[in-house]
C-alpha cells in the first residue's frame, strides 16, 4: 500500500458491498499484505452474483448467466488464477457454433464465436445489408480488440504507441451505437440483430456507445462459458482467497457513513453506530450512491456533485424465474427474442411504457449446466425470462418508488402490478419458447424494488451508468477524495461480472500502485493456495458465503 495510505487504524482497508468489484479488489489488497474487512449489507454475500433456492429443489442465479473470455488467456480467468484460484473455478464451454440465439420475425440466427464466424452468420440472415454489416463488424471488431489491449498491454506504454494501437477506438469509441448505425445504412432488421444482447449492458443504442457495445461483444465473441456450480461458485471462491490471506469478510453489516476529515477518509459509521477505522475505504456502491448518501456531497468538487445529481443508470430489470417439471426440447440456453425493432422497443422505454415486453432474454440455467443437481429435479427445467423496463417506478406504486420504502412488498398497488407483469411476461415468454404453463412448478417475479433492497442500487437497475457527464464518459476507481475508492459497474472498466471484476483489480492496483491485471494477465500467481481452506463433503458455496440453506434445502 501507498506510504500516503498508512495510518493507524483497525484495517488497513475497508471495503463497503461484495460484489464482484469489491470482493475482487478485497482479494488483491489480502494478498499483497493488507488487512481488508468487507462489509456486506444482505444477508449473502455476492451482489449479482448470488443464487437463492426454492422449494427444496430449483436454484436461480440472481445476476450470472454467462461469462465471455474463459479461454487459457481469457481475463476473468487471469484474475481468479492470479489469487490461486483457478482450480476452484471451472467453466463450461457454451457451444462455439451458437452459443447465443437470436430471434427475430421472420429471422433466426445463433451467434458463433469469433467476430469473422460472426459477420458470416449476420450476412446469411440479412444480405441486403452485407456491405453496411461488413463495415460495422470491421469497426467494432477493431474498438474491441483495442480496448482489450489497452487494458491489458497498455501499462508503460509510450503516447504515440497508445494512438496508433487505438486508432479506431479514439475515432469511434465514445460515439453512439445508433450513430454507427446510421453511418453504415443498416435496416431495421439488421440494427436488431446486431443490438439483440442490449440486455447485457442495460441502455439502447441511442444511449450505448460504440465502445461498450463493441467491448461487450468482443467479451463474448472469444467465447461463452458458464461457471460450473452457479454464479455462488465466483464470490465463494473469492471469500476464501480473502479469508485465507488474513481478511475479513462480514455480513448483515450496512454502513450508514463514510467517514471524512480533512479531505481524507478515516473509516465507516456502521448503521448500529460502531464506528470502523481504516486509512483506505473502497465503495462498491454505484457511485451516485457513493457520492450523494455513503460520503455527503460536501466532500466533492462542485462537476463531480453535478455528474452524480444528473447521473442516469442503466435500465431497470424485470426477472420472471421459472421452474418446469420438464425441459423444452429444442431450446438453446440463451435466446434473444425481439418481437420487432430493438430500437422502437427502447424508445417505448424512454416514454415510461411497458404494457407487455417486446425484447426478452430467456436463460436456461438447466441447459448451460446440466450436472448440478441442486439447479433442479431430473428432467426438470430452469431458466429466467429477463425484461428491460423504464427507469421511473412510479408504476409499481408509492412504496416501491420511494427510495428508503420498506413495505413495498405487502403494497396493493405493487402486487397489483406484479401480477400484470407476470401475465405480461408469460404471454411474451409463450410467443418465444411455444406453450409451457400447463408444466409450471415454480414461478416467481422479481422487480427493480427486489434488485434496490438486496443490493441498494440506485433506481433498482443492475447495469450502473448510463451517463456520467458527457456520452461515454465514467468515472475511474479514484475519487477527489483521499482513501476513497470507487469500484463496480459504474466506472469505466464496464459491465458485467467480468467489468466489476477488471474495475476491483485494477483499484488494487491503484491502491498498491501495481499495475496487476497485466501481471497476473503474464501469468503472475500473487496468492498462496496453501493458505486457502479445505472444500470438505458437502462443502456449499451458498453456505461459505453466509447463506443458510444448504443444497436441496430450503431457503
Amino acid at each position: 500500500m501507498n506510504d500516503e495510505h498508512r495510518t493507524p487504524g483497525d484495517w488497513d482497508a475497508i471495503v463497503i458491498g461484495s460484489g464482484m468489484g469489491g470482493l475482487t479488489c478485497a482479494g488483491y489488497l489480502a494478498v499483497t499484505g493488507h488487512r481488508v474487512l468487507v462489509l456486506e449489507q444482505a444477508g449473502v454475500v455476492g451482489g449479482n452474483s448470488h443464487v437463492f433456492r426454492r422449494r427444496s429443489a430449483y436454484e436461480f442465479d440472481a445476476g450470472v448467466h454467462y461469462i465471455g473470455d474463459c479461454g487459457p488467456d481469457g481475463v476473468l480467468p487471469s484474475i481468479l488464477r492470479g489469487l490461486a484460484l483457478e482450480d476452484r473455478v471451472t467453466f463450461r464451454a457454451m457451444d462455439p457454433d451458437g452459443f447465443d440465439e437470436v430471434v427475430l420475425p421472420g429471422l433466426r440466427m445463433l451467434v458463433p464465436t469469433g467476430w469473422d464466424r460472426y459477420l458470416d452468420r449476420l450476412t446469411g440472415v440479412l444480405p441486403q445489408d452485407k456491405e453496411g454489416l461488413r463495415e460495422f463488424v470491421e469497426v467494432c471488431s477493431s474498438v474491441g480488440a483495442e480496448m482489450r489491449w489497452a487494458l491489458l498491454s497498455a501499462a508503460g506504454a509510450e503516447p504515440a504507441e497508445m494512438m496508433r494501437r487505438t486508432a479506431t477506438m479514439m475515432a469511434w469509441g465514445r460515439r453512439s451505437l445508433h450513430h454507427l448505425f446510421e453511418h453504415c445504412a443498416l435496416s431495421a432488421d439488421a440494427r436488431t440483430a446486431l443490438a439483440a444482447q442490449a440486455l447485457n449492458y442495460g441502455i439502447g443504442p441511442e444511449e450505448a456507445t460504440v465502445g461498450m457495445h463493441a467491448s461487450v461483444m468482443d467479451h463474448y465473441l472469444r467465447g461463452a462459458a458458464y461457471p460450473v456450480g452457479g454464479g455462488q461458485m465466483l464470490s465463494a471462491s473469492l471469500v476464501e482467497a480473502i479469508t485465507g490471506h488474513g481478511g475479513t469478510v462480514r455480513v448483515r453489516q450496512r454502513v450508514e457513513r463514510v467517514l471524512v476529515e480533512d479531505g481524507r477518509v478515516y473509516g465507516v459509521l456502521l448503521d448500529s453506530g460502531e464506528e470502523l477505522r481504516a486509512p483506505v475505504v473502497v465503495s462498491n456502491a454505484d457511485y451516485p450512491r457513493t457520492v450523494l448518501e455513503l460520503v455527503g456531497e460536501e466532500h466533492f468538487a462542485p462537476p463531480i456533485v453535478k455528474r452524480a445529481r444528473t447521473a442516469v443508470m442503466g435500465h431497470p430489470l424485470v426477472v420472471l424465474y421459472v421452474g418446469l417439471d420438464r425441459e423444452l426440447p429444442g431450446t438453446g440456453p440463451n435466446v434473444w427474442w425481439h418481437g420487432g425493432p430493438v430500437e422502437d422497443a427502447f424508445r417505448e422505454l424512454a416514454d415510461g411504457r411497458f404494457d407487455s415486453p417486446q425484447s426478452v432474454f430467456i436463460s436456461f440455467a438447466s441447459a448451460k449446466d446440466p450436472d448440478t443437481a441442486a439447479i433442479r429435479p431430473p428432467g426438470h427445467a430452469n431458466f429466467q425470462v429477463m425484461a428491460l423496463c423504464p427507469r421511473p417506478l412510479d408504476a409499481w406504486g408509492a412504496a416501491a418508488a420511494d427510495p428508503d420504502g420498506e413495505g413495498y412488498r405487502r403494497d396493493p398497488a405493487y402486487l397489483a402490478e406484479k401480477e400484470r407483469v407476470t401475465e405480461a411476461m408469460l404471454a411474451t415468454a409463450e410467443r418465444a419458447l411455444g406453450p409451457f404453463r400447463s408444466h409450471i412448478t415454480h414461478l416467481e417475479l422479481a422487480t427493480p424494488a427486489t434488485q434496490r433492497r438486496y443490493t441498494r442500487s440506485t433506481g433498482g437497475s443492475p447495469f450502473g451508468l448510463a451517463r456520467w457527464g458527457g456520452t461515454g464518459a465514467r468515472p475511474d476507481t479514484r475519487t477527489g477524495v483521499k482513501g476513497l475508492y470507487v469500484v463496480g459497474q459504474s466506472t469505466r472498466y464496464g459491465s458485467g461480472i467480468t467489468g466489476a471484476a477488471v474495475s476491483g483489480i485494477a483499484c488494487a492496483g491503484q491502491i498498491t500502485d501495481r499495475p496487476l491485471l497485466p501481471e497476473v494477465h503474464g501469468g503472475a500467481v500473487l496468492g498462496d493456495p496453501r493458505l486457502l481452506p479445505e472444500r470438505g463433503a458437502g462443502w456449499d458455496p451458498l453456505h461459505a458465503c453466509g447463506g443458510r440453506a444448504p443444497r436441496g434445502g430450503s431457503r
